[in-house]
């Protein structure tokens, strides 16, 4: 029941360390840019009103940031306290005008982000709507692809049966990683899963911005043949106009934008037309109310939509997006979680849960390392 003079009573943020059953690697970790990945680290907040309303959300960082993202997060919760939670757009920028010295991307949204997926949850519950109906859906099954069991710490006989396990749970596509010093590898292991799948299988390849325009180039002409989905990342995030030159000479259509930590900064990506499939982030760029921004502009430019990790919010936008869209598989938060998504033939499944449709198991709070309420 919605009250109109409902307001923010308390507000509760937690940091949980989310181990994963064994460290992964890609390109990055190749070329010695970064270390195996062995835990997320999640930002969730719990908001409660007068009334009762409850709403919960999170956020997440990988590697450095966690002790970050938490501290501004709990400076930032005070500032809701007595706010009518229905006013999201509003609290958005109060939030963002709070942290506006430290700017509006990276860690100072990403904070803000467990608050604004927090509210959206609390407000289609209100109305027991899953986010996804309560935006309004063009879809309830969505296709999903595999991204675990395609790391570059698997050799290539473990890809193939971690292919093998992702198709019988029910997954629609595979996307291996690439990027390795030697590209004749990477050659080998997408020609060694597109044979074991056979041509109707999707496949998509992730090159984790390891490559400069000139191999980028090479590269994506060596693997035009796969007919594959997509090349992902095949240059710096930041490369905008390089992604738009690969896109105008190669047969692979582009992905990029997970990285992007802002509307902005995916605003350039669309402009500057570098990419087929575009791979925003909620919680990286700031929750739902600046991806519905995100969702807008790439509709208006026929885009396809990508949403990179985190399935269980994902889920919910790429439901509510007019073209065609695909959700990332990744099971890593899974144990986080009470509740699971379903996927069959393909397809992963928008929950009939309201609001994110989520909750925290009680294994999620032996992971806890940080607490606040206010």
């Amino acid at each position: 029941m919605a009250h109109h003079d409902d307001k923010i009573r308390h507000v509760e943020i937690s940091l949980i360390q989310v181990p994963l059953k064994n460290a992964v690697s890609d390109a990055k970790v190749l070329t010695g840019r970064q270390q195996p990945l062995s835990h997320v680290a999640v930002l969730t907040a719990d908001i409660e009103t007068v009334h009762g309303a409850r709403g919960f959300g999170f956020s997440y960082t990988l590697r450095a940031g966690s002790a970050a993202i938490f501290a501004h997060a709990r400076e930032l919760a005070p500032f809701l306290i007595d706010e009518d939670p229905n006013d999201i757009g509003r609290l958005w920028e109060k939030l963002a005008w709070q942290g506006a010295s430290i700017g509006r991307s990276g860690l100072a949204v990403q904070a803000i982000a467990a608050f604004d997926t927090a509210l959206w949850d609390l407000k289609a519950k209100r109305v027991e709507l899953s986010i996804g109906k309560f935006l309004g859906c063009y879809r309830t099954a969505i296709p999903c692809y595999n991204t675990s069991g395609g790391y570059l710490n698997a050799t290539l006989d473990e890809v193939l049966r971690n292919v093998d396990t992702s198709l019988d749970k029910g997954l629609g596509g595979i996307k291996l990683k690439v990027g390795q010093p030697d590209l004749s590898k990477d050659i080998e292991r997408v020609r060694a899963v597109r044979k074991h799948v056979g041509d109707s299988v999707p496949i998509m390849v992730d090159a984790n911005q390891q490559w400069d325009y000139t191999t980028a180039l090479r590269a994506g002409c060596e693997l035009d043949e796969f007919n594959l989905v997509w090349l992902e990342e095949p240059l710096s995030a930041y490369d905008y106009a390089g992604h738009a030159r690969l896109a105008e000479k190669l047969k692979t259509p582009i992905a990029t934008g997970e990285m992007l930590s802002s509307v902005a900064e995916v605003q350039n990506l669309i402009e500057q037309r570098s990419v087929t499939f575009l791979q925003p982030d909620v919680p990286r760029v700031g929750g739902f109310t600046p991806f519905l921004r995100i969702m807008a502009q790439a509709e208006q430019h026929r885009l396809k939509l990508a949403p990179h990790f985190v399935m269980e919010q994902h889920v919910h936008v790429a439901a509510a997006f007019q073209n065609e869209t695909w959700v990332e598989h990744i099971e890593w938060l899974e144990p986080m979680f009470n509740e699971r998504l379903e996927i069959k033939d393909g397809l992963m499944y928008l929950p009939t849960r309201p609001g994110v449709g989520f909750s925290l198991s009680g294994q999620a709070l032996e992971w806890r390392v940080a607490h606040a309420r206010v």
